[in-house]
């Protein structure tokens, strides 16, 4: 009987992934429990021993042997009740373990129902659930009970009755996973993943470079006939990605990331983080997308603000600067071909970047580096009346509330020197 025991405490840990030392502690535990429910003795000391080869069961109250066999029913139910407890604490605490430790892995489960708001819940063997939230699937998926599943694991949380799995294939990251599952020289970090955006479902623009001169990154990651990039299409349920050269430049790099459409010509302001490409007439569309998405990736693929204009458009900016400094720099054209220079090709940046960078990059003496931002103002107020009222009314409203502030600040200090005055 006592070597069944043991064998009966070896399956649970085993199928339940369970400590084998923990489930012993938790049955002498559990025992001590109903020892103290049969005989009553609350203010004893119950020790329960059991050999973990032999089986064989040891009990003590306050260091006297008792004899376990004579316990009843009731006592019994009191240790089924705290064996379950345990078990389940201890199953919840082994898969938190687990899982905890694969939070951003991809894992594969089985679709087991779908639940309301279209929550999938997904299995993973072992009796272990995760749930595939709605706004975590991808848009047109329709998955089936049975079917199998590929996911990200986002979050672990261990509850008081189970442990929540959150699954997504909407996070960018799943994409990461994937080219390291489906590219090897991924893997192996020969070619590594500089910078990924992802709109799921749509499209996907990723950035990668190579650490080996002689392999072609995006080579790699098309692989043989395009073998490698249509798994993870196929995966993706028909998603568009774009893989591009990462480069050291900001300039190449931005170039890279609007293709495909081709760039003619491209200025950056680095005070604003701001990117302006000019591309043709006709690669208007191509370059901002569908409903934006392609220039909206590429700004968070490079992390800069890009604006896309045509030449005509660049040429209209430009001239619209040089007509309004014309008569603060006349006789220094230069300074105008030099605030081009800076990325500041438009009356809007030059009143956002203001004056301090005029100074300290281009040398303006700092009267005129103030006289050209007031310009500028004055000439968008001309432009555009309406901004520049919505404007002032909002620098009006912030100048209020600071004073507001500030005599909310002072209120408690004059309060102070009021009671300071009467305890003098």
């Amino acid at each position: 009987m006592n070597q069944e025991l043991v064998r009966i405490i070896e399956n649970i840990a085993r199928d339940k992934n369970i400590d084998l030392e923990s489930l012993f502690q938790d049955l002498e535990t559990a025992m001590a429990s109903g020892v103290r429910k049969y005989y009553g003795v609350q203010d004893a000391e119950y020790t329960i021993h059991i050999d973990r080869t032999s089986g064989e069961i040891t009990a003590y109250m306050d260091d006297e042997p008792l004899d376990i066999s004579v316990m009843g029913r009731i006592a019994a139910q009191t240790v089924k009740q705290v064996m379950i407890q345990r078990i389940k604490a201890d199953e919840r605490g082994s898969i938190f373990a687990e899982f905890v430790q694969r939070k951003g892995d991809i894992i594969t489960g089985t679709v087991l129902r779908k639940e309301r708001r279209k929550k999938i819940v997904v299995g993973l063997g072992n009796r272990v659930e995760a749930e595939l939230p709605k706004d975590e699937q991808i848009a047109g998926e329709n998955f089936r009970p049975g079917e199998t599943v590929r996911a990200l694991v986002t979050e672990v949380k261990e509850g008081t009755s189970q442990v929540r799995i959150v699954l997504s294939r909407t996070h960018p990251d799943f994409v990461r996973r994937l080219f390291e599952l489906e590219v090897p020289e991924i893997a192996d970090g020969i070619v590594e993943v500089r910078s990924l955006s992802r709109e799921a479902g749509y499209r996907t623009k990723i950035a990668v470079e190579s650490v080996d001169d002689r392999i072609d990154p995006i080579g790699a990651c098309v692989g043989v006939r395009g073998s490698r990039i249509k798994s993870i299409v196929d995966e993706l349920s028909g998603e568009k990605i774009d893989i591009v050269p990462w480069s050291e430049s900001s300039q190449a790099f931005i170039i890279n990331a609007v293709k495909p459409a081709v760039a003619s010509e491209i200025t950056l302001c680095f005070e604003l983080g701001k990117a302006v490409v000019v591309v043709p007439e006709d690669q208007l569309s191509l370059a901002i997308g569908k409903h934006g998405q392609n220039v909206r990736l590429a700004a968070r693929l490079t992390d800069w603000d890009i604006e896309i204009l045509t030449p005509d458009e660049y040429n209209e900016s430009v001239d619209t600067l040089n007509n309004a400094l014309e008569h603060l720099l006349e006789g220094e054209p230069r300074l105008v071909d030099e605030l081009i220079a800076l990325g500041i090709i438009s009356l809007d940046d030059l009143d956002e970047v203001g004056a301090e960078p005029l100074v300290e990059e281009l040398n303006f003496e700092p009267e005129l580096a103030e006289k050209v931002i007031e310009a500028a103002r004055e000439k968008l107020k001309e432009e555009f009346p309406e901004q520049a009222e919505g404007g002032a009314k909002a620098a009006e409203e912030q100048d209020a509330q600071q004073e507001d502030a500030q005599q909310e600040d002072e209120q408690p200090e004059q309060q102070s020197d009021l009671q300071e005055d009467r305890e003098e």
